[in-house]
């Protein structure tokens, strides 16, 4: 969406491109059509392009089905392997984790993200520096006035797509992202400076925008290198080493032609690839009652009682649903609610959490002073819950014990 008439000369040289690229139903449109495709917009709006081709999807169902759908065709996974050593001898590869699990390998794969660079050093590979670039993502609640039918982005700057309008799958909207290069590839902060630049810049593209709708705030560290490309190739310094590094935006989008184009790499350097006879192609449908019919919903109760227990009241999710999502191996807050979306809601988790921690608890046999947000240290509760169980859904401790 352009809003002054001198963006209008990116907006047909983008419209120009798209055509070059075969890009279907590419449409250059004047002031109405734009309207017409999106009321909401800001009244100024002056012409833009649709690409009614373009979609969304989540990334973390895309992601957890992409892991299953290699698991139950027979990949083997080792999690939290952090890369330590690696060493190539008699046409293998030896590559140590910093727990001591080693593994063996004729060839492997740098796509390691933001520690691309410190995984190719460890295999004295190419020397190069990743440089994260953060982006600060607000999301609205679903009840918000802000629900646009189509992503919406302003005519792009030359080091970002800037500010972005996105509805998003389950119905609710984001608004972002910032592109902030900072140094620590940790930091996942948000400020308030760029929680009222991104209002203000959506607010100049869609009405409505309230601050009071902001249900939460999160950010993302886009791997980076010089010049803003990918690197993918054969490492010209290790052996038997590919390079898929400064995987940044669009990179969501690029994984399965990226996918395509590694195993093309392999191929070409001699690994035989050879297709399985027997392939399940598409993972089996679960139950999930917030889009289920009331018929829908009375044959999942019967199949299972715990349908009929809702967990997280803003998404309505189930305590089945949280059941499985802990048995197929999320065993953390932050894993079950991106499995499930228990926690996505308008109160962000202050109603359920406690109730999924429970579950996890029961289900994985994990001790309550173990379970994390997100593994890696991140504790949910502080100090030792020795003596302690579980009744009536609360914390009771014996007798001299502190409560929780």
């Amino acid at each position: 969406a352009a809003f002054a008439e001198d963006e209008m000369s990116t907006v047909h040289k983008l419209y120009e491109r798209g055509v070059a690229n075969g890009v279907p139903g590419i449409e250059l449109c004047d002031r109405e059509r734009m309207l017409k495709l999106e009321p909401s917009l800001n009244p100024a709006v002056c012409g833009g392009l649709y690409a009614p081709n373009g979609g969304v999807i989540e990334p973390y169902l895309y992601t957890f089905a992409l892991i299953e759908s290699a698991v139950i065709n027979g990949l083997d996974t080792a999690v939290d392997f952090e890369v330590c050593a690696a060493e190539f001898k008699d046409g293998y590869w030896q590559v140590s984790a910093a727990d001591g699990r080693r593994v063996k390998a004729r060839y492997a794969v740098n796509a390691a993200g933001l520690y691309a660079d410190k995984v190719s050093a460890i295999f004295d590979a190419e020397k190069f520096s990743i440089v994260p670039r953060k982006g600060e993502e607000y999301l609205l609640d679903r009840n918000s006035p802000v629900s646009p039918a189509h992503v919406i982005f302003p005519v792009p700057a030359p080091d970002s797509k800037g500010t972005l309008v996105i509805p998003t799958v389950e119905g609710t909207t984001m608004l972002g992202p910032t592109a902030e290069i900072v140094e620590d590839k940790e930091d996942e902060s948000t400020t308030e400076a760029n929680l009222r630049k991104i209002l203000k810049l959506a607010s100049n593209i869609i009405s409505g925008v309230s601050v009071k709708d902001i249900i939460t705030s999160f950010s993302g560290l886009r791997p980076t290198l010089p010049g803003d490309d990918f690197f993918v190739a054969v490492s010209a310094e290790a052996e038997n080493f590919i390079q898929v590094a400064g995987i940044q935006s669009p990179g969501l989008t690029a994984s399965p032609a990226l996918g395509e184009y590694v195993r093309e790499l392999l191929a070409g350097q001699g690994v035989e690839l050879r297709k399985k006879s027997h392939c399940i192609d598409s993972l089996p449908s679960v139950g999930k009652v917030r889009t289920s019919s009331m018929e829908e919903l009375e044959q999942l109760i019967a199949s299972d009682p715990a349908y009929g227990n809702i967990v997280c009241r803003c998404e309505n999710i189930s305590e089945a649903e949280i059941v499985r999502a802990v048995r197929r191996g999320h065993c953390t807050l932050d894993g079950v609610k991106f499995y499930t979306r228990a926690g996505m809601g308008r109160c962000q988790g202050g109603f359920c959490s406690g109730k999924i921690i429970e579950i996890i608890h029961r289900e994985s046999g994990i001790p309550i002073e173990q379970i994390t947000k997100r593994g890696d240290g991140t504790w949910l509760l502080k100090g030792s819950l020795s003596g302690t169980k579980l009744r009536s859904g609360e914390l009771a401790g014996k007798e001299g014990t502190d409560h929780v």
